[in-house]
């Protein structure tokens, strides 16, 4: 039941002797529901084929950036269109200039933006920029909440709630962990303490604005308006980590639905178009701290890429059209409903929290309002969960961790057929 079709599972036994652990991101592996991961041959709209010719609805979207559904044409004409140009300059093109002007009046909070490769250096280069305009060192970060795999941010929380963090990754020096503060998510009485305590050494506060690593997690009321609060008055900046929710969620992402303003944002994901992409910005002022005006350094060569700025500006203005986000609510109820109709039937505890498009169901009835709640859950049942629905080719997240994903592609029919095969998994687990 834990195995793919021979062809996958050939693949990844050649995999495992040229890339460790058979995988290029940790979890490609499977780890957290044992067995074996499948290749994927193709991709279209909702749906996925693996190597073997088993077709799958796809609730991954690869992570979160193919919110038009898997190979749009509007995306794919546009990168074959593009590529006959060339595919990388390292020069500025007139791609990123659009895509820069597109994000500063799509996010009210963004003045001035610098494209990445990776929302790893998006957050990475957000960090830095902070530290050289505060001319502070330390900054906080919260558990379970993800920034990319860059040292200061791989930090976990030490022994007690206000101590400094401890490496979470072997080869991170713990010089480095010590400058981050590791704080328990939606806890004002944390927050406010080691602010109290440490107020006018801390640069920043990151935080996942919903945070979609550890499952999808929301705040509490006036929580993050308590983030914006506190660093004003302390005179940190705030940093909104919207790599998944930016573009996804809204036009303005998080922070136009909690109609906020962040000194800096950090976006990724959608506005590829499916293509390595990052981006990070704000206040001009704090902007302005970069290299060649600034004195923070900050660099790539393929920042800025021409293939995937064409792609993700195509992919945004579809997106924009006058019924994407609505369809994409709009769908997201149908779901939502539809689900809470087939836990309750069959009486198996679980929680749903969803906004939009994003979408994350845990199997018990604590409420759900950090991470420590969310490793909480029956994790067996998840696992066997996750088996069924796979073999019954239904695609969602290999981990109780990760957040699922729906796309416009997405149709009622598709979401029925889901629907009958979580109940059918249910019945026998």
């Amino acid at each position: 039941m834990n195995s793919p079709g021979p062809l996958s599972q050939k693949l990844f036994a050649t995999a495992k002797e040229l890339i460790p652990g058979g995988v290029n991101s940790p979890v490609r592996a499977f780890r957290n529901v044992g067995g074996e991961p499948f290749f994927v041959r193709s991709a279209k709209g909702s749906r996925i084929q693996d190597v073997d010719g088993k077709t799958y609805i796809d609730y991954i979207g690869s992570w979160g950036p193919n919110i038009l559904g898997h190979a749009p044409a509007v995306v794919t004409n546009t990168i074959h269109e593009v590529a006959k140009s060339g595919v990388s300059f390292g020069i500025p093109n007139p791609f990123e200039v659009e895509m820069a002007r597109t994000i500063t009046e799509w996010v009210p909070s963004v003045q001035k933006v610098r494209m990445t490769s990776s929302g790893t250096e998006a957050t990475m280069s957000a960090i830095r920029v902070a530290r050289g305009f505060t001319k502070r060192d330390y900054i906080i970060k919260f558990d379970g909440c993800y920034h990319g795999h860059s040292d200061s941010l791989l930090v976990a929380a030490g022994s007690g709630a206000l101590t400094h963090g401890e490496p979470d990754s072997a080869g991170v020096p713990k010089a480095f962990a010590e400058k981050t503060i590791v704080l328990p998510y939606n806890n004002p009485a944390a927050l406010e303490k080691v602010f109290a305590e440490q107020g006018e050494q801390i640069a920043a506060i990151i935080v996942e604005s919903y945070p979609a690593n550890a499952g999808f997690v929301l705040p509490k009321p006036g929580y993050l308006d308590l983030l914006s609060s506190i660093t004003k008055k302390y005179g940190a900046l705030l940093i909104f980590d919207e790599v998944m929710t930016g573009f996804r969620l809204g036009k303005a992402g998080v922070q136009g639905l909690e109609n906020l303003t962040p000194d800096l944002s950090c976006f990724g994901k959608v506005i590829g178009g499916g293509l390595p992409v990052g981006a990070f910005g704000g206040r001009a002022e704090v902007m302005d701290m970069l290299a060649p005006v600034g004195p923070v350094y900050q660099a790539g060569t393929l920042s800025g890429n021409p293939l995937a700025m064409a792609a993700g500006l195509a992919q945004l203005k579809e997106l924009s059209k006058a019924s994407g986000f609505p369809r994409l609510e709009e769908l997201g109820a149908y779901f939502e409903k539809g689900l809470h109709r087939v836990f309750t039937e069959r009486g198996i505890p679980y929680r749903l929290n969803r906004v939009g498009s994003m979408f994350c169901l845990f199997f018990t009835d604590r409420e759900i309002v950090n991470v420590d709640d969310v490793m909480k859950q029956d994790l067996e049942l998840f696992k066997k969960f996750f088996w069924g629905c796979l073999e019954k080719g239904i695609y969602i997240a290999p981990s109780p961790y990760e957040t699922g994903f729906l796309s416009l592609a997405h149709t009622e029919a598709d979401l029925d057929d889901t629907l009958t095969v979580f109940e059918e998994v249910l019945k026998g687990i």
